[in-house]
């Protein structure tokens, strides 16, 4: 496995740690946990893995919401309210882990 993709699933993982922490300590469900821990997983193999060619802050902002997408429109759907601190973690990890692709994983 290539540097890169290493990087990218290390980081990723590294954010769904700090992105499920909160999560934990309001006890939301394992599913809604897990869920987020593996989004972000994805997001830091995608983000490394991209050939996208754009400023890192706005590869790593792309890739994140766009995997964040759908899982948005369901939370949404019943709790609009939670998209507001889903939205500020995801523009603060998302770009974070396009500065980790950029600084890492060369």
């Amino acid at each position: 496995m290539d540097k890169k993709i290493k990087t990218g699933i290390l980081f990723g993982a590294i954010a769904g740690i700090i992105d499920s922490i909160p999560m934990v300590l309001q006890n939301l469900s394992l599913d809604a946990i897990l869920s987020a821990f593996s989004l972000w997983v994805i997001s830091g193999f995608l983000i490394s893995t991209s050939a996208l060619k754009i400023h890192w802050v706005l590869k790593g902002l792309l890739v994140s919401f766009l995997v964040l997408l759908p899982a948005a429109i369901l939370i949404g759907w019943k709790e609009p309210a939670s998209l507001l601190p889903i939205a500020i973690m995801t523009l603060v990890l998302g770009s974070l882990l396009g500065y980790a692709d950029e600084r890492f994983g060369k």
